[in-house]
């Protein structure tokens, strides 16, 4: 009886694997999509969008007259020359 049983199941494998397949593959979808639940609504304002909205409302709150003044530094020219490693000062 089991060999005809496997020799049924042989020949007719592609006919029985591929619902098979569907059945489980669909169950684990249901099943992945109860366990996350709804999937959220995607947010519509991008991070480069925040940030601008952000920087502009920081910049409404401030003076525009107003500026910050950077201390006023010497520039020194320093001449780029090798020193050699026997050179002593």
């Amino acid at each position: 009886m089991w060999p005809v049983l496997f020799t049924a199941l042989r020949t007719y494998a592609p006919y029985v694997t591929f619902p098979v397949a569907f059945v489980v593959g669909a169950v684990g979808y249901h099943l992945e999509w109860f366990v996350r639940g709804t999937p959220k609504a995607r947010e519509e304002i991008s991070i480069l969008e925040r940030r601008e909205d952000r920087k502009l409302e920081e910049q409404a709150g401030m003076d525009g007259t107003q500026t910050i003044l950077l201390p006023r530094t010497e520039k020194r020219k320093e001449v780029m020359t090798a020193h050699s490693a026997l050179r002593r000062k």
